[in-house]
């Protein structure tokens, strides 16, 4: 490999290239998990042979294309739908890809300059250094989590794990069984046999894994319904659309066809409602008359000001019971809902035209949100719950986990779906139903295992109803949050660090 990398590194780097874009097929709606463990092994046997400054290349170009093939999507967002000039979204996307990428090769220059002689050691460098690394690009700067790869796992037995360690502990294993593999291919006899185990266990204590319910029923199920309106990005925010959306969603609440006038929670998307609460005050007093005499707990997302009309939110509003209770997202969209430029920039951007303006960010911990019949929900609005642990405050009081989401931005690609997986992730890591709800797809239940229980069809109307166990009680994950396997990945490379010092 080393000759070959030397010799033709345009044609490796390509190689490398189309293996980032290939691993993509291992998330959704692809699924093809075994592929993120195939995969990955030509990566890590060009960290283990090259010298830090190649491995470090090698790594950049299968970042780009993993983040090339798998976030392609930011282009329709930016500007099929916010309509940005072609240029500045080819840019924003090709920028993101590069800083991915940048992370990538971080982690081939960390593997090979750590590495040493030890082939069995190999395998937890390896994952060691790549969970520091996923984790690192999941908050740095703002953070971007897309195609973490434990959430390709979803549907392997390593999702076993996902309750003990969360997302990062699942990469994590994911990686130590590949460089166990890449270590057996260079042993022989006993040693590869041994290798080959140690590859294979986490697979085999995963599955075993699957069968503990780390959670336990509280209470009798709640009768939910979501409603997903179906109205195009494209049409949202349109005049013309606003008095059509408004009836849509209310004529939704006494509808029999779809249970809704039984339900006992009902759940629209994010921003259901095209407005600033304020200006839709009569409305909202419609429904809270529509839904006072039946006891039912109605969740929607809007925008929302505080009184000195200076920060716009996009929230959450609760109606049902004494009071409205309100939930303000906490991580806002880089690019989407706050613009990290200076300020020349977002002069220019306004005289362009283009979005500029910020929504504010909500407090980091706010009080829950409470049904009429006591439950306590979890909200995470749209991108919130890529951030694993920036839920757990909700834990153990609440009970039901919702998600609203516009992922409608997206059009017809393969970030919903994306979406979707990392949803049925945080349901699998705390042991509660995620209740799903977006403006045109894909709305869903989640059971506590992860399982997809029910799924509307995208791009049109969908009212479906099932009853949603609330549960009790805290897996090993959401007492400890990501800890601890940062600080085993963290030691890993220390002792690795210090090891190598020690023979220069």
């Amino acid at each position: 490999m080393d000759a070959w990398a030397s010799e033709y590194p345009r044609r490796v780097r390509v190689a490398y290239f189309l293996l980032g874009i290939l691993s993509m097929l291992s998330f959704a709606p692809f699924g093809l998990y075994p592929l993120a463990l195939i995969l990955v092994i030509p990566l890590l046997l060009a960290f283990q042979r090259l010298a830090p400054r190649p491995a470090a290349w090698i790594g950049f170009w299968y970042g780009a294309g993993l983040f090339f093939g798998g976030t392609y999507w930011l282009y329709v967002s930016i500007h099929v739908f916010g309509q940005a000039p072609l240029i500045l979204a080819l840019s924003l996307m090709v920028a993101l890809v590069l800083i991915m990428a940048v992370y990538y090769a971080a982690a081939g220059w960390l593997i090979a300059r750590f590495r040493g002689d030890s082939k069995g050691g190999f395998a937890l460098l390896a994952a060691g250094v790549w969970v520091l690394i996923e984790w690192l690009r999941g908050w740095f700067l703002t953070g971007f989590p897309w195609m973490t790869f434990g959430y390709s796992q979803i549907d392997s037995p390593l999702s076993g794990f996902a309750p003990i360690v969360g997302i990062y502990g699942v990469s994590f294993l994911l990686l130590l069984s590949a460089g166990a593999l890449v270590s057996a291919l260079r042993a022989s006899g006993r040693s590869r046999a041994v290798m080959v185990f140690y590859a294979s266990l986490p697979w085999i204590a995963g599955f075993a894994l699957q069968n503990i319910e780390w959670t336990e029923p509280s209470g009798d199920p709640v009768v939910t319904t979501i409603v997903q309106g179906g109205v195009s990005q494209d049409r949202k925010w349109l005049p013309e659309q606003f008095e059509p959306t408004l009836k849509l969603y209310r004529d939704s609440l006494s509808d029999e066809n779809y249970n809704l006038t039984k339900s006992q929670l009902i759940i629209w998307p994010e921003v259901a409602i095209p407005s600033v609460i304020d200006r839709v005050d009569g409305y909202i007093e419609q429904l809270e008359s529509d839904i006072a005499t039946r006891g039912q707990t109605l969740l929607f997302g809007i925008l929302e000001r505080d009184e000195s009309q200076e920060h716009v939110y996009n929230s959450v509003v609760a109606l049902g019971g004494d009071s409205r209770q309100i939930y303000r997202k906490r991580h806002l969209v880089p690019f989407g809902e706050f613009f990290p430029v200076p300020d020349f920039i977002r002069e220019w951007m306004r005289l362009m035209n283009l979005p500029y303006s910020d929504i504010s960010p909500g407090e980091d911990v706010q009080p829950l949100l409470k049904m009429t019949d006591g439950n306590i929900l979890s909200v995470a609005i749209c991108y919130e719950d890529a951030y694993a642990t920036e839920q757990l405050y909700a834990l153990p009081e609440a009970s039901i986990l919702i998600n609203v989401s516009n992922d409608a931005w997206f059009g017809d690609s393969i970030a919903p779906h994306q979406h979707l997986q990392i949803a049925r992730m945080r349901a699998l890591e705390v042991g509660r139903h995620v209740v799903r709800a977006t403006n045109n797809g894909i709305s869903a239940f989640i059971g506590p295992d992860g399982e997809l229980i029910k799924t509307g069809p995208q791009f049109e109307y969908v009212a479906m109803s099932h009853d949603v166990q609330p549960r009790n009680g805290q897996t090993p994950f959401a007492r400890s949050g990501n800890w601890p396997v940062i600080s085993v990945a963290y030691l890993i490379l220390l002792g690795f660090g210090w090891r190598t010092r020690g023979r220069q």
